[in-house]
C-alpha cells in the first residue's frame, strides 16, 4: 500500500464523526449533466447518485437540478427536492432564490454543470446569495479549463506542457500555427469529449477546425498547440483533500496513442508498458500538479509520453469527476464519487473509511492483481455519410469494461461486450479487410481488427507500430491471440489447446466459428474435462488485506474461487443492459436498478450481471453480488452453474437479455416473469401478426418478401409508401421508408441480401398517422395501463427520437378506448407477467398495432415519474408471483413532455434529419401545468434554445411543405422574427405578404449564401423540413444546410408537426416560467 503522500503533520481534525465541518452546510444544490450525449454519458448518473447518497449520510438537504428523467438520481427518494428543469443559469438562479442553499456541488455533472456553475459565479449570483462552491474553487476550475491559464500554471512549477498559443479568432489561429509549425492540435476551452478539437496538417484544415472550435468554446477561445500525436497517452486518477493529503487511485494507459481521444481509445488499467521509472515520474508530476492547482476532491490528469524517452507533456487536468474516474472507480472498487463528495465537505482522507473494502481508510491506494480493459461502443453504421475516422473528438456513445488475469483475455471479452455481433479480436472475417495500411495510420472505429488483419498479412510488429504508433507490447499481445487461433484452426481440438484458448479469452462461440464444431458441443466437452472459469473478487487490495467485496469476475487464469456458493436458491439473477448505445441507454439501467431493488424488497438475494462501468447497477451498494461479465449465453450459464439461482429476470435490460431468454430456458434455467415462448410469440413477426388476426385487431398490411419481385408486388398492391426492414441485418443496415420501385431496388441492393433464408419484412406505411405508446404491467390476467403517450411528430419518426407527451393531446376518445381494449386483449393472450410496451398508429378513430415489447421499455422511467407510480416496482412484484393490487390508470392534471437529445454535432457527415432509424443518444423531460410552457422548457433542457420574441430565422423548405406552415410563419413574423429564405421560399413568402431577405442556396457561390450566414452565426434558428419527393438537387442543398447548422450549434427544426407545436408554444409563452419541483406534481 502506498500512502506516503498523507500529510501526517496535519493536526486539524475536520471530522469528529462527521465529514461536514461544524455542520455549517445544511442545504446543497447538486447540478446534474442533463441528457446522455456523446462526451457526457451515464457516468454522471453514477457519480451524481453516489454524491447524493454521501450528502444524505451527512444529513444535508439536497436540491437536485437535472432534466434527465431516465436517471436514478432523478428518482424522488434520491434527493430532498428534484427539479426536472434546464441546466441554464437563469433557471438555476430562480431555484437559488427560492431554495437559498448554503453550497452548490459542480463536480458530478460533467462540463454542463461546470459551465453553468461558472456562469452563475461570473454573474455574481453565488456571491449575492452567499452560495459557496463545494470542493475545488471557481478560480481553480477556471485555471484548468482556460487553456492559456493552465499552460502558465504548469510552466510556473516546471511541468512540461505542449508549446501553445491561445487565440480568439481564426486569423490569430493561422498566425499561431505558422509560429508553432504544422501539424498542430486545436483544443477548445471549457468543453468536454474533445468538442471542437482536431489535428490540422495545413491552413485549410486549420480554418475549418478553428471556426468550429471557437464556436464550441464557452469563452470563445481555442489553443493552437504543437502536435505530439503518436506519443503514448496515460491518465492518473488523483484524490486530494483540503489538508493537502493526496493519493493516486490508479493509472490507465491508452492502447491508441495521442491523437485519438481517450474516450475513443481502448484503455487498460493499470498501465502495461511503463517501467518503474516512467510510472513514478508521472505519478510524482501528477501529485505536484494537483497540489499546485489546489484541487479538492477527485481529478484526472492526462499525459503524453514519448515512446522512446522520458520526454512528456501534460495534456490537461479535469477538476471534477469524469468518464475516466467512473472507469477507475469500477476498475479498482474505490468509491471515488462518494469519497470525493466527503472531501468537498472538508473531510480528511486519512479518516474516511472505504465502504467497499470495509477495512481500509480512504488514504490507501488501490492495488490491482488483475487487468481491466475498456473498449468504446460506436454506432457509426447507423448514420449515412458519417466520417468513421476517430481522432481528438469523441464519437463513441458508450463503453464497456472487462476484467481478466491476462490482457488478451480481458481484451477479447471487452470486444464481445462492446458489440455482441463480434466474436472477439479474431473470428470476424478480418482476413477480408482492405486498405490495411491506411486504416492503421488513419484510424477508424475498426482499427483493432485491422491490426489483427495486418498480422495475418505477415506485417511485422515494427511495421505496424510505425503506421499506428500502437506500442509493440500491445501488438505482440494481439499476435498471441492470432497464434492461438491458428492452433485451434489447424489442430484437432483437445483438452490442452481448448484450455489455452479459454485462458486467452476465446469464447465457445468464437471457437465454434473457427473450428466448425457446434457451440453446445464445445461447452459440453470443456465441462466434461473440467475446463470452467474461476470466480475472482475485486478487493482493491490485491489480496494483501482481508476484505469483503461483492465485485466479481470470471477468469480461466486461476486455480480456485474467491467466494463460496450456496445451493439454497434464495437468490435471483437480474440481467443488465450492457453498453450504452443508440436505442439502449440509461433508461434500461434505471429499469435494472429498480428491478434489483424490487427483488430486495421481496427479501431475496440479488445478483446482477452487467459490464457497463457508467451505470448505477454496477455500483458497490446496489446488489448482493455483481458479476462484471458479458450477457452472452455462455457466460450467463457459467454463472448460473455456480449460483444455482431461483430464477433469472430478463425483462429489465432491454433487448439483449430478451434475445437469450429462449436459449436459457432450453438450457433448463428458470426464466421469471413472461415465459420465453410467449416472448417469442411477440418478437416473431409472423407469430405476432397471426395473433392479431386471431384477435381481430387491426395492423398495417405486411409480408415476408423472399425476392425483390415479391417485395415490389406487395408494395404496388398496398400502394407506396412502405417500410422495409431486413429480418437479417448486415453491417447495421436499418429500416427505411420506401416511396417507389426504384428506391426499393436501390435499398435492397445496398442494404441486404433478399432470399428465402433472409427475407425482408415489407409493411404498409400509414401516412399522416400519429404514433401512440402504452406502457403497463400485466399479471397474466389483470392489466395496469400506466399511461398512454402521444408522439408530437407523425409516424415515420422512431419512437426513441420522437417528442412524447403525457397525457395525449389530439387522440379522440374513440381511439383511446380502442387502444385500451386492444392492449388488454393482446397482453392477456400473450400471458404477460411483467412489464410491456405496445406501439400503435392512430389515424382519426382508426387504430393499428405496430409492435409489442414484452419487457421494460425506453419510456418506462418517463411514464413512471410523470404518473408518480413506479411501474418497474410493480412489475417486479408480478414477476415474483404476486398479483396486481390495482388496475386503474392514474389520473393526472399536469403534463409531461419528453424530448430527445441528439449528438449530431460530433458525428461529422451524418445527416441530422429524423427517420425510422433511431439517432438520438439520450433524452430529457419536463413536467408542468401547461403544454406550451412544458414544451419550451423541455426543448431548452435538450439544448435547443428557441427565442421567444424576435430573432433571425433561416428557412428553406420544399413546395409541399410551404403551404402547411404559412400560418405559423405569419405568427412568427407578427412576433418580431426576421426571415431569411432561399429563392423559391422567399417568393412564396412575398406572395403571402411576409417580408424576408433572400439568401443564395447552399451550392451557389457569392455573397449572402445561406451557409455563410449559418457559419457566421447570423441566424438563430434554421427551418429545413425535407420531403420525400423533392428533387435530388434540393435534397443535396438541404443536407448541406442541416449539416452546417449542427456544426455551428444552431437550433434546427426538420419536422413539420414539431415546428407547428413549437410555434403554438412560442405564441403563448411570453416569459420564462416559474420553477416547480417534481414532488408538486402527483397523480
Amino acid at each position: 500500500m502506498n500512502n506516503t503522500n498523507i500529510n501526517t503533520n496535519n493536526t486539524q481534525n475536520p471530522l469528529n464523526g462527521n465529514s461536514n465541518q461544524n455542520n455549517k452546510i445544511k442545504k446543497v444544490i447538486v447540478l446534474g449533466s442533463g441528457a446522455i450525449k456523446i462526451g457526457e454519458a451515464g457516468e454522471f448518473d453514477f457519480s451524481g447518485s453516489q454524491a447524493l447518497k454521501a450528502l444524505k449520510e451527512e444529513e444535508i438537504e439536497t436540491i437536485l437540478i437535472n432534466p434527465n428523467i431516465a436517471t436514478i438520481q432523478t428518482d424522488p427518494k434520491m434527493a430532498s427536492k428534484i427539479y426536472l428543469l434546464p441546466l441554464k443559469a437563469d433557471v438555476v438562479t430562480q431555484i437559488i432564490q427560492k431554495e437559498r442553499p448554503d453550497a452548490i456541488h459542480l463536480n458530478v455533472g460533467g462540463q454542463t454543470a461546470i459551465n453553468c456553475g461558472l456562469e452563475l459565479e461570473h454573474r455574481g449570483i453565488l456571491k449575492k446569495y452567499n452560495v459557496q462552491i463545494l470542493g475545488t474553487s471557481a478560480n481553480t476550475i477556471k485555471l484548468t479549463e482556460d487553456r492559456d491559464l493552465f499552460k502558465n500554471a504548469m510552466t510556473n512549477i516546471g511541468v512540461s506542457v505542449c508549446k501553445s498559443i491561445a487565440v480568439t479568432s481564426v486569423t490569430d489561429a493561422e498566425t499561431a500555427a505558422e509560429k508553432i509549425r504544422y501539424p498542430v492540435i486545436i483544443r477548445s476551452a471549457f468543453t468536454l469529449g474533445g468538442m471542437g478539437s482536431g489535428i490540422a496538417a495545413n491552413n485549410s484544415e486549420l480554418k475549418k477546425i478553428a471556426g468550429i472550435g471557437l464556436d464550441a468554446s464557452k469563452i470563445g477561445q481555442i489553443i493552437v498547440e504543437e502536435s505530439v500525436a503518436g506519443w503514448k497517452e496515460l491518465e492518473y486518477e488523483v484524490m486530494r483533500d483540503k489538508y493537502d493529503n493526496c493519493i493516486i487511485i490508479c493509472n490507465m494507459e491508452n492502447l491508441d496513442p495521442v491523437g485519438v481521444h481517450t474516450g475513443e481509445s481502448i484503455v487498460v488499467a493499470p498501465s502495461q508498458t511503463l517501467n518503474n521509472q516512467e510510472y513514478q515520474m508521472l505519478r510524482d508530476i501528477s501529485l505536484k500538479a494537483i497540489r499546485h492547482l489546489r484541487i479538492v476532491g477527485e481529478c484526472n490528469i492526462q499525459f503524453a509520453l514519448h515512446p522512446n524517452s522520458l520526454e512528456y507533456r501534460v495534456i490537461e487536468v479535469n477538476p471534477r469527476l469524469s468518464r475516466s474516474s467512473a472507469l477507475a472507480s469500477k476498475a479498482t472498487g474505490y468509491p471515488i464519487a462518494s469519497i470525493a463528495t466527503k472531501l468537498c465537505l472538508g473531510a480528511n482522507l486519512s479518516e474516511l473509511k472505504n465502504k467497499v473494502t470495509g477495512v481500509t481508510t480512504a488514504c490507501f491506494e488501490p492495488a490491482l492483481d488483475y487487468v481491466v480493459v475498456k473498449v468504446p461502443r460506436w454506432d457509426l453504421k447507423k448514420f449515412k455519410n458519417v466520417d468513421k475516422h476517430i481522432g481528438t473528438q469523441m464519437k463513441s456513445v458508450g463503453e464497456v469494461m472487462a476484467i481478466g488475469r491476462k490482457f488478451e483475455e480481458a481484451l477479447q471479452k471487452a470486444v464481445r461486450m462492446a458489440n455482441e455481433n463480434l466474436s472477439g479480436v479474431v473470428g470476424n472475417n478480418e482476413e477480408t479487410l482492405q486498405n490495411i495500411k491506411d486504416v492503421l495510420e488513419n484510424p477508424t472505429d475498426e482499427r483493432l481488427f485491422y491490426v489483427a488483419s495486418a498480422i495475418k498479412n505477415k506485417m511485422t510488429t515494427k511495421e505496424i507500430f510505425e503506421l499506428s504508433k500502437i506500442d509493440p507490447w500491445f501488438i505482440e499481445k494481439i499476435r498471441n491471440i492470432i497464434n492461438i487461433e491458428n492452433t485451434i484452426k489447424h489442430e484437432p481440438l483437445n483438452k490442452n489447446n481448448l484450455k489455452t484458448a479459454k485462458k486467452y479469452g476465446f469464447s465457445d462461440a468464437q471457437i465454434s466459428k473457427i473450428t466448425n464444431i457446434k457451440e453446445n458441443e464445445i461447452r459440453a466437452y470443456r465441462i466434461k474435462n473440467n475446463i470452467i472459469p474461476c470466480v475472482k473478487k475485486i478487493d482493491t487490495l490485491a489480496a494483501e488485506w482481508p476484505a469483503t467485496t461483492n465485485y466479481l469476475y470470471l477468469t480461466y487464469n486461476g486455480d480456485f474461487n474467491d467466494v463460496k456458493f450456496s445451493k439454497n436458491k434464495d437468490h435471483i439473477i437480474v440481467l443488465g443492459s450492457g453498453a450504452y448505445r443508440i436505442g439502449s441507454s440509461v433508461e434500461f439501467d434505471w429499469c435494472s436498478v429498480h428491478g434489483v431493488l424490487g427483488v430486495k424488497n421481496n427479501h431475496k438475494k440479488t445478483i446482477m450481471i452487467n459490464y457497463n462501468p457508467e451505470t448505477v447497477s454496477t455500483d458497490y451498494d446496489i446488489v448482493d453480488r455483481l458479476y462484471f461479465e458479458d450477457l452472452n449465453l455462455e457466460t450467463v450459464l457459467d454463472i448460473c452453474d455456480y449460483e444455482s439461482p431461483n430464477g433469472v429476470i430478463v425483462s429489465f435490460g432491454g433487448q439483449r437479455p430478451n434475445n437469450i431468454a429462449l436459449a436459457l430456458n432450453d438450457a433448463g434455467i428458470n426464466i421469471l416473469g413472461t415465459h420465453p415462448t410467449d416472448i417469442d410469440r411477440a418478437e416473431n413477426r409472423a407469430k405476432f401478426s397471426a395473433l392479431l388476426d386471431h384477435l381481430k385487431i387491426e395492423q398495417p398490411a405486411w409480408c415476408d418478401a423472399t425476392s425483390i419481385l415479391k417485395a415490389k408486388t406487395f408494395a404496388n398492391n398496398v400502394k407506396y409508401p412502405v417500410i422495409v426492414r431486413p429480418s437479417y441485418v448486415l453491417s447495421g443496415a436499418a429500416m427505411n421508408i420506401i416511396n417507389n420501385d426504384e428506391e426499393l431496388e436501390q435499398y435492397v441492393n445496398e442494404a441486404t441480401t433478399v432470399s428465402k433464408e433472409y427475407p425482408v419484412v415489407v409493411s404498409k406505411f400509414i401516412a399522416n398517422a400519429r404514433e401512440v405508446e402504452v406502457d403497463g404491467v400485466c399479471d397474466g390476467k389483470n392489466v395496469l395501463i400506466g399511461a398512454i403517450a402521444e408522439h408530437i411528430e407523425n409516424a415515420g419518426v422512431h419512437s426513441g427520437d420522437a417528442t412524447i407527451v403525457i397525457p395525449t393531446q389530439t387522440i379522440s376518445k374513440t381511439a383511446l378506448k380502442s387502444i385500451e381494449d386492444n392492449t388488454k386483449k393482446i397482453v392477456t393472450n400473450l400471458n404477460i407477467k411483467g412489464p410491456f410496451n405496445i406501439q400503435y398508429l392512430v389515424l382519426g378513430d382508426s387504430v393499428y398495432v405496430i409492435e409489442c415489447n414484452l419487457r421494460a421499455s425506453r419510456s418506462m422511467p418517463f411514464v413512471s415519474k410523470v404518473i408518480g407510480l413506479n411501474l418497474i416496482d410493480i412489475a417486479t412484484n408480478v414477476i415474483l408471483g404476486q398479483n396486481l393490487l390495482f388496475t386503474t390508470t392514474p389520473k393526472i392534471n399536469h403534463i409531461g413532455i419528453k424530448v430527445p437529445q441528439f449528438s449530431f454535432m460530433r458525428l461529422y457527415g451524418a445527416d441530422p434529419v429524423l427517420g425510422i432509424e433511431m439517432a438520438s443518444t439520450g433524452e430529457v423531460a419536463c413536467i408542468g401545468k401547461d403544454f406550451s410552457e412544458t414544451l419550451i422548457n423541455a426543448m431548452r433542457a435538450a439544448e435547443i434554445e428557441i427565442p421567444l420574441r424576435g430573432g433571425q430565422i433561416a428557412i428553406s423548405v420544399p413546395s409541399e411543405i410551404r403551404k402547411k406552415i404559412i400560418n405559423d410563419i405569419k405568427i412568427l413574423s407578427d412576433l418580431g422574427f426576421t426571415f431569411f429564405a432561399t429563392k423559391h421560399t422567399k417568393e412564396f413568402l412575398n406572395e403571402n405578404n411576409i417580408p424576408s431577405y433572400e439568401l443564395k442556396k447552399a451550392r451557389e457561390t457569392g455573397e449572402n449564401n445561406i451557409l455563410e450566414y449559418i457559419t457566421n452565426k447570423k441566424i438563430d434558428i434554421v427551418i429545413n423540413i425535407p420531403h420525400a419527393t423533392e428533387p435530388t438537387e434540393e435534397r443535396e442543398d438541404g443536407y448541406l444546410i442541416r449539416r452546417a447548422t449542427v456544426n455551428y450549434n444552431i437550433p434546427l427544426l426538420t419536422n413539420l408537426e414539431l415546428f407547428i407545436a413549437l410555434v403554438t408554444a412560442i405564441k403563448k409563452e411570453h416569459e420564462r416560467s416559474y420553477v416547480v419541483e417534481l414532488s408538486k406534481f402527483s397523480s
